[in-house]
């Protein structure tokens, strides 16, 4: 009995010694959070890195470290010799590339981050408007760690459809798949004040091409797939001729997709999108009791819609980019034989392509 006890009471000694030795290993590691890529004007690459501060003796939130070189790897040993600590990315949560960097191409710094074992494939991938090293090192008042900032603010305005939710996985799906090309949120700093989302980019293989205005954002994302949640304001001035302005909330979109096949081949593609939400707010005339003018309001707001995605659809074809998969349904529709002999982006620019949008309000709040 007593030579039980005394290795109990050894083992209650040794434990709390295993535990110091734990945290004094936790708070030599540099977990970097956020990482930044830009290209500068002599060609050369400029990386930055956020990691969180853990040490209770420092008043920093954060440690903010940046290398010019010629590559991540490079610029990864040459941090390392700024700071004491060892750097892991083991908890990366965002890749931010600057646009000028997404202009020429992401594929093989994506790549890099593949092949790297520690790094999650869900980590999010986002273009900045401007210098994306400018936007991660600046300090803003209200946010005292920026990674942590820019996080909560993609994972907010996704649930939102806003802008999608890209990940490193995502992102290398449609870029090695057949028939989409890729897409990334766009972020950008106003100042030392704050961080918005600007948008939507849209990439050719792996190189940024043109963007979605914030305002059109919603509209492609009912083109893109169905979504539960979303609000979206619509001034139906230009339609009705007087002024009008709908919020419609708490949306609820289905989209079905046909491609019509004929004679010559593929003649045509239809989008046909379903709807469904309630009016938060309303500007103008129309009585939402009365079931006809209410009716009349739907199909408003069906023309505006429509006309906002006729101009995505241009927008694409102009550019010879398909970023919502129209590809994918030809390629199902036709057969792989003749999808093998086809130049895709070539044939998109001729292709018709028909939106037809169908709103139905639910509700109109408590008053009437």
């Amino acid at each position: 009995m007593l030579k039980k006890c005394t290795w109990l009471l050894l083992l209650l000694c040794i434990l709390p010694i295993f535990g110091c030795g734990d945290q004094r290993i936790l708070e030599d590691l540099g977990f970097i959070q956020t990482t930044s890529y830009d290209m500068l004007p002599n060609g050369e690459l400029s990386f930055s890195v956020s990691i969180p501060q853990a040490d209770p003796e420092t008043s920093a939130k954060r440690e903010v470290l940046t290398a010019t070189a010629k590559s991540s790897k490079e610029a990864r040993m040459i941090m390392s010799r700024q700071t004491g600590m060892l750097l892991v990315s083991g908890q990366l949560r965002n890749v931010l590339f600057g646009i000028s960097l997404a202009e020429n191409g992401l594929h093989g710094h994506l790549d890099t981050l593949f092949r790297d074992p520690s790094i999650s494939s869900q980590v999010k991938i986002s273009v900045v408007e401007g210098s994306a090293g400018e936007l991660l090192i600046e300090d803003y008042k209200q946010h005292p760690r920026t990674g942590r900032y820019i996080d909560m603010l993609l994972e907010k305005e996704a649930l939102g459809q806003t802008i999608p939710k890209v990940t490193l996985f995502n992102f290398a799906r449609d870029f090695f798949d057949q028939g989409i090309d890729p897409v990334a949120p766009i972020i950008k700093k106003h100042g030392n004040n704050y961080i918005t989302t600007n948008g939507i980019a849209l990439f050719r293989d792996d190189r940024y091409v043109t963007k979605i205005e914030p305002q059109d954002a919603l509209v492609f994302a009912f083109l893109k797939s169905n979504f539960r949640e979303g609000q979206i304001n619509i001034d139906l001035t230009e339609i009705n001729g007087k002024k009008e302005n709908v919020m419609f909330s708490s949306l609820i979109s289905t989209r079905k997709v046909k491609v019509i096949r004929g004679m010559q081949g593929i003649e045509k593609v239809a989008y046909h999108v379903k709807v469904t939400g309630s009016v938060l707010e309303y500007i103008g005339d129309t009585r939402l009791n009365n079931d006809l003018e209410r009716r009349e309001l739907e199909q408003r707001i069906s023309q505006y819609i429509s006309k906002k995605a006729d101009a995505i659809i241009a927008l694409m074809k102009k550019n010879q980019v398909d970023n919502i998969g129209i590809g994918t349904y030809v390629r199902n529709r036709a057969g792989y034989e003749q999808w093998k002999k086809m130049n895709w982006r070539q044939e998109l620019q001729k292709l018709p392509v028909e939106c037809s949008i169908e709103v139905h309000i639910k509700d109109y709040g408590k008053f009437r």
